[in-house]
């Protein structure tokens, strides 16, 4: 059998600053960004099975099914994944409090008869999840971001401002995207715009500005429930899935 290609959306989630904390504390907060995901998942009514998902160690990568809308995958989801990361970090200790990037794409991927799924998408994913404008997105403010996401530029033009609840165009910032021989624009949102979960911090919602930061399902059922994307390699930004049919 020949290698088909498919049309898929993509999102990667990583922790920032999860170098230093010890392998402890490493486990628990992998362990809360995958219940924080599976609830959000739930909450936007999106079947974790029908995803391929990647372990990468401080962070994870989904492969959206292929009849899937992209904006499915900006509301409510990532509010809903904003929200619950901040109430983590309301009672967290310093050493297991979260911030996290997460990253937006789709194109056309290559998926092998034997299950694996690859591609240049996966490279650009990796580049903008790595920018420059998201590390400083996530890391701004006191404490830091609870979540900021950044959309490539083809993401962006095909979801916002084409009348999707909650993707109101002046709620993302263009950027500049420059990391190693990837350029490109791209849209970063922070929490407080009309996507996401107001801050409180008096930024207009909407203003497109960069407001400041504001202070169930297990995850081992998330794990559980993405059987059919079994993760057998990552390299150089592309991202090899085994999925299973179901039954």
């Amino acid at each position: 059998m020949n290698p088909r290609y498919e049309y898929r959306a993509l999102l990667a989630c990583d922790i920032a600053g999860s170098a230093g904390r010890g392998e402890q504390r490493l486990q628990e907060i992998r362990h809360v960004l995958r219940a924080a995901l599976s609830d959000a998942l739930g909450v936007a009514d999106l079947d974790a099975r029908e995803f391929g998902y990647a372990d990468t160690g401080d962070g994870c990568q989904l492969v959206a099914p292929a009849a899937l809308p992209k904006a499915r995958l900006l509301f409510p989801l990532l509010p809903e994944l904003g929200a619950r990361i901040r109430a983590h970090n309301g009672h967290a200790g310093a050493d297991t409090r979260l911030r996290v990037r997460a990253a937006l794409h789709a194109g056309e991927i290559r998926l092998d008869p034997d299950g694996t799924a690859s591609g240049a998408p996966f490279e650009a994913l990796a580049r903008l999840l790595d920018s420059a404008p998201l590390r400083h997105a996530t890391s701004a403010g006191t404490g830091g971001t609870p979540l900021a996401a950044i959309l490539s530029q083809h993401f962006y033009e095909e979801t916002v401002g084409h009348g999707h609840e909650g993707l109101e165009a002046d709620a993302f910032t263009a950027a500049e995207v420059r990391v190693k021989e990837y350029a490109a624009r791209a849209w970063l949102w922070y929490p407080g715009s009309p996507v996401g979960p107001r801050s409180g911090s008096g930024v207009a919602s909407g203003s497109g500005e960069q407001p400041a930061p504001p202070e169930p399902r297990t995850a081992d059922q998330f794990v559980q429930a993405m059987g059919n994307g079994t993760v057998f390699a990552v390299h150089r930004g592309d991202q090899h899935i085994r999925h299973h049919a179901r039954g």
